[in-house]
């Protein structure tokens, strides 16, 4: 099957980086209009001169609830309907709890999951009145197993796995899919915190994927066929001990 979005419109939240910003890419490449969300304003600016038209920036925070009150109509304003979103915006904290700290932990916690939540709720009336629509959620392989060296990281991915599941099912009636591609350690600017020994033994190993290669995965996801729903795809490093 083709991987074709002509028609579609998409957006992307954490779209100025990483797994958002390959994604955005991806769906671009693939004949969507896609509206990159993000917080930070230059760097939206920056990469959306370098692409073509139909990249379009729109600046939110997404931890903030006023901000999140304006993304969908100005999604709509930009590009008149919302045919996918993807709510890819969050952080990592690992290490031990012992030693964490737990105000890293509310600021990781409400972004992986009370602003996540709450950007797809914003959405949700939309692609109902229109009886289509993906939803698709960036897990982790965290949120399929607890990862010892990560454990307040992996609690906001098994709450993110939670809603997936539930809602998928609540909202299947209104002909929408929901989905969550969890991968496994990406590079990307959420694992700077790893210890250098433990990066560099990871890449000697091979043990690290490129955010290309996530968003390749979500592409799949998104060009099934509409009667077929991808809930969870995890995507693995070769050699990653997970």
């Amino acid at each position: 099957m083709g991987q074709d979005l002509s028609g579609k419109v998409a957006a992307v939240t954490g779209a100025a980086s990483g797994i958002g910003l390959e994604c955005a890419k991806t769906m671009l490449a693939a004949g969507a209009r896609v509206v990159l969300v993000d917080r930070n304003e230059d760097a939206l600016k920056e990469i959306c001169s370098k692409l073509d038209a139909n990249a379009m920036p729109l600046v939110i925070d997404l931890t903030d609830p006023k901000s999140v009150e304006r993304m969908m109509p100005e999604i709509l304003e930009k590009a008149g309907q919302l045919d996918i979103f993807h709510a890819n915006a969050g952080s990592y904290i690992g290490g031990e709890v012992l030693g964490g700290d737990p105000d890293a932990w509310d600021r990781m916690l409400n972004l992986n999951i009370n602003a996540a939540f709450r950007s797809v709720h914003a959405v949700l009336p939309h692609m109902v009145e229109r009886k289509t629509g993906d939803i698709i959620l960036t897990s982790s392989v965290a949120g399929m197993i607890p990862v010892v060296w990560e454990p307040i990281y992996t609690a906001s991915k098994h709450a993110v796995q939670a809603f997936v599941h539930t809602l998928r099912r609540q909202v299947a009636k209104h002909g929408l899919r929901v989905g969550a591609v969890a991968p496994g350690p990406v590079v990307t600017a959420l694992i700077s915190d790893w210890p250098q020994e433990k990066l560099d033994e990871a890449l000697a190993a091979g043990a690290l994927m490129e955010a290309n290669e996530v968003a390749e995965a979500v592409l799949f996801m998104l060009t099934r066929p509409r009667n077929i729903t991808i809930r969870d795809l995890v995507i693995l490093p070769q050699s990653a001990d997970i």
